[in-house]
């Protein structure tokens, strides 16, 4: 385990106190960057452990219909990598917790990995997710994260062979982000998978904090869902309430009280 990671250190105490973790994802941009500081701020105070900030790319394959659109009102708003790593600064000022950034390898390729992994750490980000990046290819980004101190960390999903998860499984750092369904992100009444078996393979391969994400859609679900590895994810949900609400005015509260419910929620089981 990456004993310098802060990430795996709040997951840790959080796993020690025999409590669940709570990560909250929003698309960095929307709808525009100084509501994504204040909306993010918010989720902290709510309750949140980890706050996941989504860079907007054009061409998400791995997003269901409410990220996709979240992207495209980000990109319209005119947000770039500079202007999230900006945004990371103002949300370092006042919140201590583990930041994530989580976006697709184009923009991070176009932008530098190097300069990208330097400008990320500078910023404030402890980790970093990359969904379309494979594995096999990710040595050059794992190099360079590993230099700077950013955890890149990897998914895994049902159908990950037990042999690529053991080699996925050398690499990671931070947690292992456990995808739930076989599919696209999106808020799902029903997680149909068999999560039970599924973590319990994950973990026969690390010993780093596990965390289930993709179609988390309520406090309910996260609790169930939470029985069976060390944090949810939840970002589907909140971006729904980003795009009917509109400014950070409106559903920053509206966010905060859904934060609020899937904390309590998880504190109860």
């Amino acid at each position: 385990m990456n004993k310098d990671s802060m990430i795996s250190e709040c997951l840790d105490s959080i796993r020690h106190n025999g409590k669940k973790g709570l990560i909250t994802f929003i698309t960095a941009g929307d709808p525009n960057m100084r509501d994504t500081v204040e909306i993010a701020l918010g989720m902290a105070e709510a309750g949140a452990d980890i706050i996941e900030l989504g860079i907007p790319f054009s061409d998400p394959l791995a997003d269901g219909p409410v990220i996709q659109q979240a992207s495209q009102r980000a990109l319209g708003s005119g947000t770039t990598m500079a202007r999230i790593f900006e945004g990371v600064k103002e949300i370092r000022k006042t919140c201590s917790k583990p930041l994530v950034l989580m976006g697709y390898y184009n923009p991070i390729y176009k932008y530098g990995i190097r300069r990208f992994a330097a400008d990320a750490f500078q910023a404030g980000i402890n980790g970093l997710i990359v969904p379309d990046l494979p594995h096999e290819e990710s040595g050059p980004l794992q190099d360079a994260a590993r230099e700077t101190g950013i955890d890149l960390i990897p998914l895994v999903a049902p159908t990950t062979t037990g042999l690529r998860m053991e080699k996925i499984a050398a690499d990671a750092r931070g947690f292992v982000y456990c995808v739930s369904v076989t599919g696209v992100t999106g808020a799902r009444q029903e997680i149909n998978e068999d999560l039970e078996t599924f973590t319990g393979m994950v973990r026969r391969h690390t010993d780093l904090p596990l965390a289930v994400g993709f179609g988390i859609a309520g406090p309910e679900q996260a609790a169930r869902t939470a029985l069976h590895c060390d944090a949810v994810v939840v970002g589907s949900a909140i971006v729904s309430i980003i795009a009917e609400s509109g400014k950070a005015s409106a559903s920053g509260p509206e966010v905060e009280k859904l934060v609020r419910l899937i904390r309590s929620a998880l504190d109860q089981h």
